[in-house]
């Protein structure tokens, strides 16, 4: 089966986690750049990496990669690529998204302009037509100018794959549902371990745990872009590669996945998230303020995404909360704690030095992502 070249764009600072997905699903990655992981992949890796990635935000199709300082190389690199072996003559297609770094060619509305111009060019000439009905499946594009490197692809996925379709409501300052996913798979939670998240808000991070445990690909129930693209992908492919991932879900496990809020109302949105993505069963969610955060058993973990203060009047607040962080995970027996926030005093207040800090940019907010892993559990079959 012929083989494409495959984009998908992360979070900045995530990229090892989605490389060690790719890799898991099969597909050779050729190039990693800051946001960004290339691989090779025939049309079914466009099916798969939709349904199963966590991390990604979307499946791009690499067309082209050229060099181009002006407009008139950008038209004519653009005009080059084999539009007709993509696009059906009644293509919808259009640029949705130009973005330019450190590159002569900066201007996002003159480079999407002067590409649908020379894909029509190039299109006229095959087709043999001078107008297209553009009423045919939709091939948005998105361009990347890197040090006046152009890439071209096209988007397979549509809307972001972050938007999973179980989070309809959220609470305050909510983390995105890829970026909750990557983190739980950047420390060593497994399913089997007590996972609580004392500021879970609208649930994100306890139903993106719960679903990994649950081995439930998260695109399994959404549609893309690319399904419409009858002539690349078969849609039996969709069908089958949906099922496939349908059959591998386990909800009959055992799972200790906690999520507590302080407001009951964003504890009542977090219970109807978990029902839509179908994960109620694995989660226990209480409205419940952090000082009464305790549990008997040992080697659990907190996962969390606690206040920054991002308005000024918040900002008092925080020294208080975080020494809070700090005593109760202090009480808990041989635990470990991972949290997310921008707060730069976090480890001053929490009062333990971080093993690991990650920056981690979370939308345009830089963040830090502190790891204070515990202890191993003993192997099973020994004795602690």
């Amino acid at each position: 089966m012929e083989q494409w070249t495959l984009m998908a764009p992360c979070h900045f600072g995530l990229e090892s986690v989605l490389k060690r997905e790719i890799y898991d699903l099969g597909y050779e990655i050729t190039e990693v750049q800051d946001g960004k992981v290339i691989y090779t992949g025939d049309p079914e890796a466009v099916c798969l990496s939709n349904i199963h990635l966590r991390t990604a935000e979307r499946v791009l199709l690499v067309v082209g990669r050229f060099p181009a300082t002006t407009f008139e190389e950008l038209f004519q690199g653009i005009k080059e690529i084999q539009w007709e072996k993509w696009l059906p003559k009644n293509a919808k297609f259009w640029v949705t998204k130009a973005s330019s770094v450190k590159s002569k060619l900066f201007s996002p509305s003159d480079i999407q302009s002067i590409t649908k111009k020379a894909m029509v060019e190039r299109m006229k000439g095959y087709y043999k037509l001078n107008w297209f009905p553009e009423d045919g499946p939709a091939f948005p594009l998105r361009i990347f100018i890197m040090k006046d490197e152009v890439t071209v692809t096209i988007d397979t996925t549509g809307a972001s794959l972050h938007k999973r379709g179980y989070r309809t409501e959220t609470g305050k300052a909510p983390i995105s549902e890829t970026l909750a996913a990557a983190l739980i798979m950047l420390t060593p939670w497994h399913g089997d371990r007590i996972l609580v998240d004392p500021f879970c808000g609208s649930g994100t991070f306890p139903i993106e745990a719960a679903m990994i445990a649950a081995n439930m690909a998260p695109g399994m129930r959404r549609h893309f872009t690319a399904e419409a693209w009858t002539d690349l992908i078969p849609r039996e492919m969709w069908t089958e590669a949906k099922a496939d991932a349908e059959a591998e879900v386990n909800l009959d496990i055992e799972t200790d996945i906690q999520g507590y809020d302080i407001d009951g109302d964003v504890v009542k949105i977090a219970r109807q998230n978990a029902r839509r993505a179908g994960v109620e069963s694995l989660i226990h969610f209480q409205q419940r303020p952090l000082k009464e955060l305790h549990h008997p058993k040992k080697y659990g973990f907190i996962i969390t995404n606690p206040p920054y203060g991002e308005r000024l009047e918040d900002k008092s607040a925080l020294p208080p909360l975080y020494q809070d962080i700090g005593r109760v995970y202090q009480n808990l027996d041989a635990w470990s704690m991972f949290l997310i926030t921008s707060y730069e005093d976090a480890e001053r207040y929490i009062g333990k030095k971080a093993q690991k800090n990650r920056k981690i940019y979370n939308g345009m907010i830089k963040t830090y992502f502190y790891q204070f892993p515990g202890p191993k559990p003993p192997k099973k079959g020994k004795r602690p």
